[in-house]
Formats: structure tokens, sequence, C-alpha cells
């Protein structure tokens, strides 16, 4: 499975093409596509995007959330900050779903890069 970030799904649901965009469609197609819980908050939490949002993602898994993961998910934010990188509670929260679960992530969002190379999030992008 391949846990997809808001920064794919908002443009998705509305008609966007873009390279990201076109993976989730292949994903969908393939029935490979998750989302970590705190990524469906987010999006159901969007104002402007409604009803349409909550239908678009009302048929995806999610990741599930095991035994000391918040623990988990603020060392990883701590470690980021300590680093002096951005980590936003919502990322991190994503980010360590993903990394408990063996899932990578498909984002937009280059603030996960700092993930990458400091607490081992794994990002899907096509070869």
């Amino acid at each position: 499975m391949i846990a997809v970030d808001s920064s794919v799904i908002i443009p998705w649901i509305n008609g966007d093409e873009n390279p990201e965009t076109k993976l989730l469609a292949d994903l969908l197609a393939r029935a490979d596509a998750t989302l970590a819980p705190a990524t469906l908050a987010e999006i159901l939490s969007d104002p402007h995007e409604g009803a349409a949002a909550a239908e678009a993602v009302a048929g995806f898994e999610l990741l599930d959330i095991t035994d000391g993961y918040w623990g988990r998910a603020g060392r990883l934010r701590a470690a980021l900050r300590k680093a002096g990188r951005k980590a936003g509670v919502a990322d991190a929260l994503i980010a360590q779903a993903c990394i408990d679960a063996g899932a990578p992530l498909l984002t937009r969002d280059r603030d996960f890069d700092a993930m990458v190379k400091l607490c081992g999030l794994k990002l899907y992008r096509k070869a």
C-alpha cells in the first residue's frame, strides 16, 4: 500500500492533472492507495472542500495506529526540530504512521524531504 498525502488528494479531488495525481489514479486503479489517519483529518477539516472531499476519500483504507505511535511521532518531530527543520504536528503524525506501516508516501509537500533524510520515511515516486 502507498499512503497518499493531502497535497495530492486535494488537487485530485479538484480535477487537477499533475504527475502526482496521475500516480494516484494508477494507485486507485490497482487498489493500492491508503491514507494516514492524520491525512484524513486534514482533508475533512478543509472548509473549502466540504462534501466532495468526504465523498472522495470515503473508500480509502487507513493505516493502523500501533502501540507507542504517539511517542514515536513526538520524538520524530523533536528530532526534526533539533536539526532545525520544519516539523508540523500533522506532518510528523503522517510520517510516523507511514514509517510504522512500511508504507511509502506520495506527496507534493517538500517538507517531508527532511523526514526522509533524518527519520527513515520513504517517498513514492514513479520509477
